[in-house]
C-alpha cells in the first residue's frame, strides 16, 4: 500500500517597470513610490550598489552619482534609511567572472543586518545587475531588489527580466537564480553619456525579440537603424519601451517564466553569442555577440526554408547600419582537432536546457519555431555566408570602433 500527498501551489509575482528621467532629482518620486508600493508602515532600509563604470559618466551635467544618491536619501529620510554609503563595484564581465565578488557582496549585505523587507538598489549595466541580484537572492533566500539599469541593453532586456547569474569556468551564466525584481526604473538620462559600443549593443537585443515576435517592430528597426546608430534619443526611447514590453509579455504570458521546459525563445541566437564572448575573452560585447548570433540562426532558418531571403538580408542590413557586425574571426576559430569551436556553444546550451537541445529560430518575420538538431555542414556554410556579407559591408571598419 502506498500513500501519497500531491502538493501543488502557485506564487504570483508582480513588479512595475517605470520609465522616467533624472531619477535622483528630489522632486522625482519614482524611487520613493516604488519602495513604498506595498504601503507598509515602515521606514524602508536601503543599500545601494553602483557600477563603477557610471562614475565617469553623468546623467546630467554637473551631477555626481554618489552625491546624488546620498542627497536624495537625505531629502526623503522619512521614507528611506540609507544603511551605508553606496558601494561601488566594478562593472562588465570582469565582475561576472568572479564568483568571489558575489560572496563578498553576500557578506556585505549580511553585515548591514538587512531583513527580507529591506531593499538592495543596484545601479549599472547588465553585469552589475546580474551579480548584485544573484548575491541578494541568496541572503535570507531573497532580499528585495530594485534595478536601475544604465545601458540600452539592460533597460530593454536583461534589466526587466527575472534572472540573475554569474559566469563560472568557461561558460556564461553557469550559476544563477530566478529572482524577479521588486521594481525596475529605467532612467533615460543615463543613456546620453553611453559609449557607442553600449549604445549599439542594446539595438541587437531589439532585433532579436522583434524578428521572432513582432514583424511591425522588426520593419521599424530596419527602417530606423541608421538613425538609431546616430543616437537619436527619441527613437531609442521608443525602442526601449517596445522591446521591454515584448520581453515582459513573454515572461508573463509565455507559459514558462522560470524556464522549466526545454525552449527559451528569448535566448534566440544566444548559443553562439555566449560562446563568441568567451572565445574573444569578452573583447566582443554581449550585444555585439548577439547580433552575430541572431544573424547566424536567421541564415540557418533561410536554409530550412522558414525565413524569406529578403527578410534575412533586411536583418543583416539593419544590424550593419546600426553598427553591429554579423561576423567575427572568432566564429571560424578551430581547435587542434580542426573542430569549429563556436559549436561548443550548442552543447553548453543543451546542458542549460536540461539535456535536450532546443533552438528558437525565426519562421517568417515576427514568428518563431523550435528545432532540436543542427546540420553542421549547413551551419558552416552559414558562417561562410556571414563572413562574406560582413566583408561587403561598407561600414565595417566604423562598426568595429
Amino acid at each position: 500500500m502506498h500513500k501519497r500527498i500531491h502538493q501543488r501551489f502557485a506564487v504570483a509575482f508582480d513588479y512595475p517597470v517605470i520609465f522616467t528621467r533624472d531619477v535622483f532629482e528630489p522632486t522625482n518620486l519614482a524611487l520613493v513610490q516604488a519602495l513604498g508600493r506595498l504601503r507598509e508602515k515602515r521606514r524602508q532600509r536601503v543599500m545601494f550598489f553602483v557600477d563603477q563604470g557610471i562614475l565617469g559618466r553623468v546623467s546630467k551635467p554637473g551631477r555626481n552619482a554618489l552625491s546624488q544618491i546620498t542627497r536624495y536619501c537625505a531629502i526623503h529620510t522619512e521614507k528611506m534609511e540609507l544603511v551605508s554609503p553606496p558601494q561601488v563595484v566594478p562593472g562588465g564581465e570582469a565582475l561576472k567572472n568572479s564568483f568571489n565578488r558575489a560572496l563578498v557582496m553576500v557578506r556585505d549585505l549580511l553585515a548591514q543586518h538587512l531583513d527580507r523587507q529591506s531593499f538592495v538598489i543596484v545601479i549599472g549595466g547588465g553585469a552589475v545587475l546580474d551579480v548584485v541580484g544573484f548575491a541578494a537572492s541568496l541572503v535570507h533566500r531573497g532580499l528585495r531588489v530594485v534595478r536601475l539599469p544604465t545601458t540600452v541593453l539592460a533597460q530593454c532586456d536583461s534589466g526587466v527580466g527575472v534572472k540573475t547569474a554569474v559566469n563560472f569556468g568557461t561558460a556564461k551564466n553557469q550559476v544563477g537564480t530566478f529572482a524577479p525584481p521588486f521594481a525596475v526604473i529605467n532612467d533615460f538620462d543615463w543613456l546620453a553619456s553611453l559609449p557607442d559600443r553600449d549604445w549599439r549593443g542594446g539595438i541587437a537585443e531589439a532585433f532579436k525579440v522583434a524578428l521572432i515576435q513582432d514583424a511591425v517592430f522588426f520593419r521599424w528597426l530596419c527602417c530606423h537603424a541608421a538613425k538609431l546608430r546616430a543616437r537619436q534619443m527619441a527613437l531609442m526611447q521608443r525602442l526601449i519601451f517596445r522591446c521591454a514590453a515584448l520581453h515582459l509579455d513573454h515572461i508573463c504570458n509565455g507559459g514558462d517564466p522560470f524556464e522549466m521546459g526545454h525552449a527559451r525563445p528569448l535566448d534566440f541566437g544566444h548559443w553562439s553569442a555566449h560562446r563568441l564572448e568567451v572565445l574573444s575573452h569578452y573583447r566582443i560585447g554581449h550585444g555585439q555577440a548577439v547580433a552575430a548570433g541572431i544573424a547566424l540562426d536567421a541564415s540557418y532558418a533561410v536554409c530550412l526554408g522558414w525565413l524569406a531571403p529578403q527578410d534575412f538580408h533586411a536583418l543583416v542590413c539593419g544590424l550593419q547600419q546600426a553598427g553591429l557586425p554579423v561576423w567575427y574571426p572568432e566564429m571560424a576559430q578551430c581547435n587542434r582537432y580542426g573542430q569549429t569551436m563556436i559549436f561548443q556553444g550548442l552543447e553548453e546550451f543543451r546542458e542549460h536546457l536540461g539535456g535536450a537541445l532546443t533552438l528558437t529560430v525565426p519562421r517568417g518575420a515576427g514568428q518563431r519555431a523550435e528545432i532540436h538538431g543542427v546540420d553542421f555542414t549547413v551551419m558552416k556554410n552559414c558562417l561562410a555566408d556571414l563572413q562574406a556579407l560582413q566583408a561587403a559591408d561598407p561600414l565595417r571598419e566604423r562598426s568595429r570602433k
